[in-house]
């Protein structure tokens, strides 16, 4: 007899995703919303597996040379910088939903709009000089 495990609608890593972003949401309460997160977000850095991490950082790096204003904080346990508390992109390490490849998306608080149809997630396997300045030029537009 053959047993077959119940679909519930969620993996197990996007539970983890849930929790973390439920763990967020009671530890701002408790320190309130000005507070500085980016040791938060540097800590959770840290943790990622050696190719995410690396990329992590350096797309941090990237961010804040780039646009300074955006909040780092962490948003379902992953790398965001938010305006105004509202996230206007974060990074997806591959690990965290076990992928081929990182990502770096911009939600729709950033300004990327380019007629009927732009894209809003790009694969990162490394980032290189050109790669970090292509990141930059889409950092400025997002907050323009």
């Amino acid at each position: 007899m053959a047993t077959t495990k119940k679909y519930d609608g969620f993996t197990e890593e996007e539970r983890s995703a849930m929790k973390d972003r439920a763990k967020e949401l009671k530890a701002s309460t408790r320190r309130g919303a000005q507070a500085d997160t980016e040791a938060e977000v540097l800590a959770k850095i840290a943790e990622m597996p050696e190719t995410d991490r690396v990329i992590a950082k350096r797309l941090h790096a990237v961010i804040k040379a780039n646009v300074p204003a955006l909040t780092a904080k962490l948003w379902y346990g992953m790398p965001a910088y938010a305006r105004d508390g509202k996230v206007v992109c974060h990074f997806q390490p591959a690990s965290k939903f076990k992928t081929r490849y990182a990502m770096l998306a911009f939600s729709d608080q950033a300004n990327l709009d380019d007629g009927a149809l732009w894209p809003a997630w790009y694969a990162l396997t490394e980032l290189t000089p050109d790669i970090e300045a292509k990141i930059g030029a889409l950092l400025q537009q997002a907050v323009s």
